[in-house]
């Protein structure tokens, strides 16, 4: 029953695609093996550093469960991604501006998996998603390790950035979704990235990428590019208490600067765009 309404979902997207979604939009799912590994927080600043180069972006918190996109920015949404879904509210009428020049788009801790929306639901919601096609980047933050939700937001993207630190845990975890990435996406067109998070040196850094990227490719044929590292910084913790983004606390803390390197390397590096904000889901729907 669920592949014969996935398989009508794609006929009425393929009649209602156009032109429209022309212009080149980033998704970017930033996620992690393990929680506690700072992935919401460096999905929020690199948002803030993307839009300090002039570039309209919104975050999704896809973080089913324990959405917490909107309790580091110390906001409190009236709505959510459920009350779009249920068509109680438009996409835009949930999307919340801040004083940092970002959007977001609060998380939908209502239900637990998107494959259960019904064809209804989910055609709705691509047409709302296509409203806000105006936005360039797209940040996509989810929830922490290896569920079908995980996966379905990294198979939408365009670019996916696994999060990791030099604890032995978090090692082994990031390697257990790029595992999974392997086994399950092997035909999609993905920039897997890692970002190597909490480090006292760039030489750490290096050490446990260099370690992560030879046994992918290795073992699993895989390629993963070293998109940068942060370093352990105070501030950060500073501005988690404060709920306010490391990067408007200190813009010149050694966490803040790494964080515009990384954006910066991003920005440079090429990705095929698949489609626009809409077709994120489309994609997603595709997959259940």
């Amino acid at each position: 029953m669920m592949e014969d309404q996935a398989e009508k979902l794609r006929e009425i997207m393929n009649k209602k695609h156009t032109s429209k979604d022309s212009k080149k939009i980033r998704i970017i799912t930033v996620t992690s093996g393990k929680g506690g590994v700072g992935k919401t927080n460096i999905s929020i600043n690199m948002a803030i550093a993307y839009a300090r180069l002039g570039k309209k972006v919104v975050v999704m918190d896809a973080d089913l469960g324990l959405a917490n996109v909107n309790v580091m920015l110390n906001t409190i949404p009236k709505f959510h991604l459920y009350h779009v879904i249920k068509r109680q509210k438009t996409l835009k009428e949930i999307l919340m501006e801040t004083e940092y020049g970002i959007s977001i788009i609060a998380g939908a801790s209502g239900f637990s998996k998107i494959a259960n929306l019904t064809e209804d639901e989910r055609q709705n919601f691509i047409d709302e998603l296509n409203t806000l096609s105006t936005a360039d980047i797209i940040i996509v933050d989810t929830s922490a390790g290896v569920s079908s939700n995980v996966l379905d937001f990294i198979a939408a993207a365009d670019d996916a950035v696994i999060i990791a630190t030099p604890e032995p845990t978090a090692i082994t975890d990031a390697f257990g979704i790029i595992k999974i990435i392997a086994s399950e996406m092997e035909n999609l067109n993905i920039g897997l990235k890692l970002v190597v998070n909490r480090v006292k040196s760039a030489v750490e850094a290096k050490q446990v990428a260099d370690r992560m990227i030879n046994i992918a490719g290795q073992f699993l044929n895989i390629k993963v590019e070293y998109l940068g590292f942060i370093y352990d910084d105070n501030t950060v913790a500073q501005a988690v208490i404060r709920q306010k983004p490391f990067l408007v606390l200190d813009p010149r803390c050694k966490a803040s600067q790494c964080v515009q390197h990384i954006v910066e390397r991003l920005e440079k590096s090429e990705f095929h765009e698949r489609g626009g904000f809409g077709n994120l889901f489309k994609r997603v729907f595709n997959r259940t």
